[in-house]
């Protein structure tokens, strides 16, 4: 990967590209927090090459994505035709538009996470869910790299998370990363309720390609502990969050 591509990756995250485990199970997540509305209007707010967007549409609503790259919504167009190219910032939709609205590990990546919460809140129809994942500061790994010495160093790098705000995010630029105050800070102020708030962790994919049977027992023990207070170390926030009848963002 080039430097320029290296630097795109960083800004903007890498969309999943293939269609694995982890996918399937957090698909499912989003269909039981999403419940009947997935057969309303649906928004994936950062849908990377279109992957979500091509399996919610068969839930039976009119599915759209939103993809601020060029090259990526184009990519999306491949799987559905309709894929919009606008920034998450200024969502390009009438107040009260969508019954759900998907953004999956994304508002890390946004120049302005507040803006971009309040956007889908605006466009959310009331009674209408946000199904929302993004980075956990308490993961023990940055799994975006770090910045170091001029250039991006890619990979998990333990612990970086757990420095003091400031020097973490000296070594991290590109990529926020979330406590449940931070994300209730995003939050406050907007017509909202929170239906589900938890942390989960990853499916580990790669390891059981590599390690067979023994990376499903760490992928079965690390999922078990969603069920305990040691969630708090999982990889991403889980938060389903309902619009209420009342003042627009």
């Amino acid at each position: 990967m080039n430097e320029r591509n290296l630097e795109k990756a960083a800004l903007r995250g890498e969309p999943s590209y293939v269609w694995r485990e982890g996918q399937e199970r957090r698909l499912a997540m989003i269909v039981r927090a999403a419940e009947e509305r997935l057969r309303g209007r649906v928004l994936e707010n950062g849908c990377g090459v279109g992957m979500y967007v091509e399996k919610l549409a068969t839930f039976g609503g009119t599915v759209i994505g939103l993809e601020y790259d060029l090259p990526r919504a184009a990519e999306a167009r491949r799987r559905s035709p309709h894929v919009v190219n606008a920034a998450g910032e200024a969502l390009p939709f009438p107040a009260e538009t969508f019954d759900v609205i998907l953004s999956h590990e994304v508002i890390e990546h946004v120049q302005d996470d507040r803006a971009a919460v309040q956007e889908m809140v605006r466009t959310l129809k009331p009674g209408g869910r946000i199904v929302l994942f993004c980075p956990n500061r308490g993961y023990p790994f940055e799994t975006h790299g770090i910045y170091w010495r001029g250039r991006y160093r890619f990979g998990n790098i333990p612990l970086v998370n757990y420095l003091p705000r400031r020097w973490r995010d000296r070594l991290a630029p590109h990529v926020r990363v979330y406590s449940t105050s931070d994300l209730e800070r995003l939050f406050a102020g907007l017509s909202v309720r929170f239906v589900e708030r938890t942390i989960i962790f990853g499916a580990y994919d790669n390891w059981i390609a590599r390690f067979g049977g023994f990376g499903r027992l760490v992928r079965a023990v690390l999922q078990g502990l969603e069920r305990t207070p040691l969630r708090v170390f999982g990889l991403s926030h889980l938060w389903v969050i309902e619009r209420q009848a009342g003042p627009e963002a």
